[in-house]
């Protein structure tokens, strides 16, 4: 991306935060209170107060062929979630006007300086104690890796906190909202590609991952998926390969292109989450949704991100991509109907949003009522 760091500018950044990491780990391993006792991440299923989202495309990172498009079907996103629940979206000053105008009035725009769209990454990690407290985990975004360029949008969550008013969580751990998921009962999936990658915390390993991320959302037990690093700029966030829908029942992507990247570690991925159980010891109940076999290629790109696993649950509804391939896109709502009985499924054309690298998901941060 044109926006991104220059190769020294990424390696001084990485080095610094390495030694944060680096000198954080021990911190990490000690023992932590949290856990039943502590705070804990919702299931996104739960009831909203709210979905916070970002209008941050720019020239920049997306360019010029790619921008209009991106807002507009960022703005559709936005659009049909606020049907459901209040949408409050982050701009820039600049862009504010535009932004309320693609959005409609249903949408709160505050203006406030951002890099990119990404709020699943950049925005706070909501949790909640047994006393119904909410305050949210600030996972000190680094630009997936100082891949690019963040000074605006590592500040989101802190200034996120703020507007609502609610305690920040400050921890060592780099991480992203996209790279964890949570049924809500203390089981999480996460991709080692991602969480354990030196360029978010260098010698870090699973077992002070874990503690932390007991304090942190109250997880007891975590499932380890590979991912892939370096095939894109998340490196395998966990939110394009595996999603809780209930507690115990987890639906997970194939790719069924033999040459795809993702052809061997989609099925990896399978084999791994048959065999798994949960926090409470329940073996997962799995099901299979296969990506679409073809693509509308206006917005093709060689970064577009084609699947099903990244739709975002609302209240009331279900918010899910579809590409144009009407036997897949069905074959994905039925399954979602399936999944969230007495929901709404929503199926969007966000092919801007894909050729990015990303999908619905990945736009949105519940704010849990």
């Amino acid at each position: 991306m044109d926006q991104a760091l220059s190769r020294r500018d990424a390696l001084r950044r990485l080095g610094l935060l390495g030694g944060l990491a680096a000198a954080a780990s021990s911190a990490l391993a000690a023992p932590t209170e949290g856990g039943p006792t502590g705070w804990r991440m919702p299931d996104e299923a739960d009831r909203h107060a709210a979905t916070w989202m970002s209008f941050g495309p720019s020239a920049d990172v997306w360019g010029r062929e790619l921008l209009r498009p991106a807002r507009e079907h960022l703005a559709g996103i936005a659009r049909a979630i606020a049907a459901f629940e209040p949408v409050r979206l982050l701009a820039r000053d600049q862009d504010a006007a535009l932004a309320r105008r693609l959005c409609g009035p249903r949408v709160e725009v505050l203006v406030q300086p951002v890099d990119d769209l990404w709020m699943r990454d950049t925005g706070p990690v909501f949790v909640r104690d047994r006393r119904g407290r909410m305050a949210g985990v600030d996972f000190n975004f680094n630009g997936w890796g100082g891949k690019q360029a963040h000074e605006h949008d590592a500040e989101v969550a802190a200034h996120v906190m703020e507007a609502v008013d609610l305690p920040r969580i400050e921890t060592s751990l780099v991480l992203e909202g996209g790279g964890i998921e949570v049924d809500g009962q203390g089981t999480a999936i996460i991709t080692e590609s991602c969480v354990l990658n030196a360029n978010r915390n260098p010698g870090l390993g699973k077992a002070a991952c874990e503690a932390e991320l007991r304090r942190l959302l109250g997880i007891e037990k975590v499932i380890w998926l590979p991912g892939i690093a370096g095939k894109d700029i998340t490196d395998g966030h966990t939110d394009f390969y595996a999603r809780f829908t209930q507690p115990g029942v987890v639906v997970a992507g194939l790719d069924d292109d033999p040459q795809s990247y993702d052809h061997a570690v989609t099925r990896r991925h399978l084999e791994i989450l048959r065999r798994a159980t949960d926090a409470r010891g329940r073996r997962l109940k799995l099901v299979v949704l296969p990506g679409p076999g073809r693509i509308r290629p206006t917005l093709e790109t060689p970064e577009f991100a084609a699947g099903y696993i990244n739709f975002y649950v609302c209240n009331g509804a279900v918010v899910a991509p579809q590409f144009g391939d009407d036997r897949a896109d069905a074959n994905a709502r039925s399954i979602l109907r399936e999944q969230f009985p007495g929901r709404e499924i929503v199926q969007l054309d966000i092919d801007a949003i894909a050729a990015g690298g990303g999908g619905i998901h990945c736009t949105t941060q519940q704010q849990p009522a």
